[in-house]
């Protein structure tokens, strides 16, 4: 009998944190939809993979940016044009599921200028908000 409870158990906190494909699929839309809102031109419509949020968390060379605001500014900023932005894909390495509502995502970038090519590394946190996954950490180099 107690064999039989602690096999249920573990088949319910294994199914808590199980994850269907349907929710993988949803991320990497979320990260398709931002590199096509990229190659466009539009950042503002980039930014819509992050959550509106002042505690979204941004890191990359210049140290942490807190908040969804200041990191749309500092992407116009660093990408004032098109042709500042290039062309941008992505290489996914893997989607690990935390919990039922958070995800780790690492992957690699690219972007490819006229100029130049700029290349790095990405880990993010998404998490399930109102039904939708949205980043909510980005440590890119």
């Amino acid at each position: 009998m107690r064999k039989i409870l602690v096999t249920v158990l573990c088949l319910i906190a294994t199914n808590t944190f199980a994850q269907t494909p349907k929710d993988k699929q949803a991320i990497l839309n979320v990260l398709e939809n931002q590199r096509q809102e990229w190659n466009k031109g539009d950042v503002v419509a980039y930014m819509q993979g992050y959550a509106k949020s002042d505690s979204l968390l941004f890191v990359g060379k210049s140290g942490p940016t807190y908040g969804w605001q200041k990191t749309l500014d500092n992407y116009k900023r660093g990408y004032p044009d098109k042709s500042a932005m290039g062309y941008l894909s992505f290489g996914i390495k893997k989607v690990d599921f935390l919990g039922k509502d958070v995800a780790f995502v690492l992957g690699s970038w690219n972007v490819k200028r006229d100029k130049d090519e700029l290349k790095g590394f990405f880990t993010l946190l998404f998490k399930k908000i109102n039904g939708q996954w949205k980043i909510i950490v980005d440590h890119s180099s």
